[in-house]
């Protein structure tokens, strides 16, 4: 039996993040992961750090939206300067395209609302389509504007998995594809987990699997209400560099290509892409910069997100097995450095995190009750 200190369900973003946290404060940590044939979220994500109108009528997330863009930039040096990979950060700020006068009313009416509850915290401009063109080569003169958010930003996700796996290996943690795990059980003072590979012994556990954590929370007295959204993405050739800011529905890579997207379906766990979403993609994106007719798409997929009952994370740790936790979110990019770093110290034995209570899943008993 092999015995850790500490052992993570799930190898994308979220568990490698905690799994990285936790090797770089001495634990000996192992990530169990299923492998490819896994939902991957991680490798189908858009790559946004994105704060903009996140915790609209739930302040914590906000404020822990926002303290992980702030970390960011340490973060990505970190882990440059460990692993040699370079996740292409940027924070230049980010737009939200309005295409009509009512998209326009309407996301500034969400984004004053959370300047409110935010007492100021959270920073924002609208931009009318004047100072939009200014702003943006090749933008339409038709469009009626964006919001712009300085803590926004962008960066390469798959460079940031291989990243935080590199930097896993290199702080003495421990990479076991050994498929999906079946059980875990509590066993006294430690943990099992039961896979294809044998039983993992571990004074911690930590469910980071995304949709496959829902399974397993129950037997750790944890719930994990979790469910599939799709969303699709178009990749571009590469362009001469016209989009210094990353928006909600396209990006310019530090490579030159341009990811076009997104879907919000709700299908189950289908990943499959469709001709109609696509098309739809495409058509936002000529509407909002009209040069792009002539640019050639060269791949495209779909990937499911990880979804909570309000959009907001869920992290808990167990009343009944102490030293069991879970970690589940669809934003695990944006939030890769406060679960480096904040929510790993937590799970590592740290004092209790206040900013951490309001995303129990408890939440969402105390919500159905009233």
């Amino acid at each position: 039996m092999k015995t850790y200190d500490a052992a993570v369900v799930g190898g994308g973003l979220v568990g490698a993040a905690l799994a990285y946290g936790l090797a770089r404060r001495g634990l000996s940590t192992a990530v169990v992961d299923e492998g490819d044939v896994a939902y991957r979220a991680s490798r189908g994500n858009f790559g946004l750090v994105w704060v903009q109108g996140k915790g609209l009528d739930f302040t914590p997330y906000a404020d822990w939206t926002r303290a992980s863009a702030e970390a960011w930039a340490g973060f990505a040096r970190e882990l440059l300067e460990l692993t040699g990979v370079d996740v292409a950060h940027r924070q230049p700020g980010g737009l939200e395209i309005c295409v009509t006068e009512k998209d326009y009313a309407e996301r500034a009416d969400e984004l004053a609302r959370l300047a409110e509850q935010t007492e100021g915290r959270f920073e924002y401009e609208m931009l009318d389509a004047r100072a939009l063109a200014e702003l943006v080569s090749g933008a339409s003169e038709a469009l009626a504007g964006a919001a712009f958010c300085p803590h926004d930003g962008h960066a390469n996700p798959l460079s940031l998995l291989r990243a935080l796996h590199q930097g896993l290996a290199l702080s003495g943690g421990t990479y076991l594809p050994e498929g999906p795990v079946t059980e875990v059980r509590s066993e006294g003072a430690s943990f099992a987990l039961v896979t294809r590979g044998g039983v993992i012994s571990a004074g911690r556990v930590v469910l980071a699997a995304g949709l496959g954590s829902t399974a397993l929370a129950p037997a750790l007295g944890l719930a994990a209400p979790l469910r599939p959204n799709r969303g699709q993405i178009l990749v571009t050739e590469r362009v001469a560099p016209f989009l210094n800011f990353p928006t909600l529905d396209l990006r310019q890579t530090a490579e030159g290509s341009l990811q076009l997207g997104g879907t919000h379906e709700d299908v189950d766990y289908d990943d499959g892409a469709t001709g109609a979403a696509m098309t739809a993609i495409a058509k936002r994106a000529v509407t909002a910069f009209p040069f792009l007719r002539s640019v050639r798409v060269v791949r495209g997929w779909g990937a499911l997100r990880i979804m909570t009952p309000d959009g907001a994370p869920i992290y808990d740790v167990s009343e009944r097995h102490p030293g069991a936790y879970l970690a589940a979110c669809h934003s695990g990019v944006t939030l890769a450095a406060v679960h480096a770093e904040r929510l790993a110290a937590w799970i590592a034995g740290a004092d209790p995190l206040p900013e951490v209570r309001p995303f129990s899943a408890r939440r969402f008993h105390v919500q159905a009750a009233a």
